[in-house]
């Protein structure tokens, strides 16, 4: 560089010191295709329904139950957590019914549908944190190497947040032939840190691209984005159901309830198996995660409002990210699942099951090391977002006679 040479942009030189981890900004083709997107307005991407995506109340209030000695000991388990111990020989046996779920705790899941192999949300990491000297830590350790899953088919990615979208992961597989399935603007992470462009497919929306002779299909979902430190909300969040020549499966990602899975159902469904997030709720954020009560309902929302298939509650078990108890989801969504009469599937995590077997796990194994007894019924498990307020006239009068399909279950004494 002589004297004379211009110093490039200040922005430009941010951006090259940013930490790998927070990933890249959109830009170029990628963002005018994302501001061709329906579901961007006025820069954003915007939610289905209304929600809150910063904590509501008080901060001092919220800081108290974060740190107070006696919470935090709450969220985490009193001993070690029974991890299955999968292997290799496990997820080489064919399934007998043509599909499998794995569940490697949080919301990382492979499924094995119709000869092919899907894996949701893959966090191997440690912490789900842009540092590895902070941030919530792995309360179990992953069930097994990500080596030693196997080729995988298709990675499926929710959207961008670090307990789904997690760095060393991304970049163990992009020295794969494996191909990402992600949502619009999250490629711009993913090219960063190695994965190359003919190996994406970015989707809005209800868009669907096929991937080894499956469907996969990007569907709405309640929630938002960001890693770094500014969340320019430039990459969407999604839900996904997949399509094989025999079965039907949906994973929620992370998302809020609201009426949007009756039309995912009605489109998409029903389905042998979902994936459900039933934990890291809190009062502080009603409107971007569900209770369990919240879960069942989308669960059977998505089939047809009958107790079909099989529901795998995740995004629990795996990092502390919310003040309620470390066992309270699974606690949670048993009681739900007995409310509905639906049928729920408990794996420990890294244990394979077949959803549409005579059987599947049932035994609620966190109580062995749940950190103190627990109701059948958690305190506050069984709140229903009403979100008839946030609807527009016609909308919000068909959400509101619907309501009588759906009536709220009181907490038990």
């Amino acid at each position: 560089m002589t004297g004379a040479d211009p110093l490039p942009p200040l922005r430009t030189r941010l951006r090259s010191m940013r930490p790998a981890a927070f990933g890249a900004d959109p830009g170029g083709a990628r963002m005018e295709r994302i501001r061709r997107s329906p579901n961007f307005v006025d820069g954003v991407f915007r939610n289905p329904v209304g929600a809150r995506t910063s904590p509501s109340g008080s901060a001092l209030e919220l800081a108290k139950v974060y740190f107070r000695k006696e919470e935090r000991a709450r969220r985490a388990p009193a001993g070690t957590v029974p991890v299955h111990a999968t292997t290799y020989a496990d997820l080489a046996e064919t399934p007998a019914t043509g599909l499998r779920l794995t569940w490697m705790g949080h919301s990382s899941v492979l499924a094995e549908i119709d000869g092919r192999r899907v894996l949701f949300d893959p966090v191997w990491g440690e912490r789900c944190s842009p540092f590895a000297f902070a941030g919530p830590r792995r309360l179990h350790p992953v069930p097994l190497p990500l080596a030693a899953l196997g080729p995988v088919d298709a990675v499926v990615i929710s959207h961008d947040h670090y307990d789904h979208l997690d760095l060393p992961t991304i970049r163990a597989l992009a020295g794969t032939d494996t191909v990402f399935a992600v949502p619009l603007g999250v490629g711009a992470h993913l090219e960063r840190w190695g994965v190359s462009a003919d190996r994406m497919r970015e989707l809005d929306w209800n868009e669907t691209t096929k991937i080894a002779g499956l469907g996969l299909t990007a569907a709405p979902a309640r929630h938002f984005c960001g890693r770094g430190l500014r969340n320019q909300q430039h990459t969407l969040w999604a839900s996904w159901a997949v399509a094989g020549p025999e079965h039907r499966i949906y994973h929620s990602g992370d998302t809020g309830y609201f009426p949007g899975f009756k039309d995912i159902g009605a489109e998409h469904g029903p389905f042998d198996a979902t994936m459900i997030q039933i934990g890291a709720y809190s009062e502080y954020w009603p409107d971007i995660h569900m209770t369990p009560a919240e879960g069942m309902r989308a669960h059977l929302d998505l089939q047809g409002g009958k107790p079909l298939g099989a529901m795998l509650p995740i995004h629990w078990a795996t990092f502390n990210l919310a003040p309620h108890p470390w066992a309270e989801p699974g606690e949670g969504t048993l009681a739900a699942a007995q409310d509905a009469g639906a049928r729920i599937a408990l794996p420990r995590p890294g244990e394979p099951f077949e959803p549409t077997a005579r059987t599947v796990p049932s035994e609620p194994w966190w109580r062995e090391v749940a950190p103190q007894p627990l109701e059948c019924r958690p305190a506050g498990a069984a709140r229903i977002t009403d979100l008839s307020a946030d609807l527009p006239g016609d909308k919000r009068r068909a959400s509101e006679g619907a309501e009588a399909d759906h009536a709220e279950v009181a907490p038990s004494a």
